[in-house]
């Protein structure tokens, strides 16, 4: 009977070791031009970095924007600049990535180019970027 609780306790072991301190990856996706899915995306970032502190985990978050969804962080255009200002202030880790591709579309339709929110990091492809957050394991969540 020791033998097996013992086993037991070893088995489990790395799983309580990983139950404090881990290190969460996620990739949040916007695509639309639309405020309620950008400010539910935003929603999504609050929520799951609350859930993951009040757990004593941390969590990484790059939210990525393309196509219309880029206008998400346009200057003097964004219907959630605030937040995104408030939120890259207040939450560690939390990353905003602009599509390049899309950036250099609206810029060549504008005769000018196009600025973005100071958080927005442009970014060379949103959907490429997409892939390369996944294949290093970041979760991907779209609202």
């Amino acid at each position: 009977m020791k033998t097996i609780a013992l086993a037991t306790i070893l088995a489990l072991s790395p799983l309580a070791a990983l139950a404090e301190g881990v290190m969460h990856k996620v990739a949040v996706h916007v695509n639309q031009n639309d405020p309620q899915v950008m400010n539910m995306a935003l929603n999504n970032v609050q929520n799951l970095t609350k859930y993951y502190a009040s757990k004593g985990d941390e969590v990484m978050v790059e939210l990525v924007a393309y196509g219309p969804g880029l206008n998400m962080f346009v200057a003097g255009k964004s219907p959630v600049a605030d937040r995104i200002s408030t939120m890259g202030l207040e939450i560690e880790n939390l990353s905003f990535s602009a599509c390049g591709n899309t950036h250099r579309k609206m810029s060549e339709k504008a005769g000018k180019d196009v600025a973005l929110l100071s958080e927005a990091s442009l970014v060379p492809s949103g959907v490429v970027r997409l892939v390369e957050l996944q294949e290093a394991g970041y979760a991907y969540v779209r609202p």
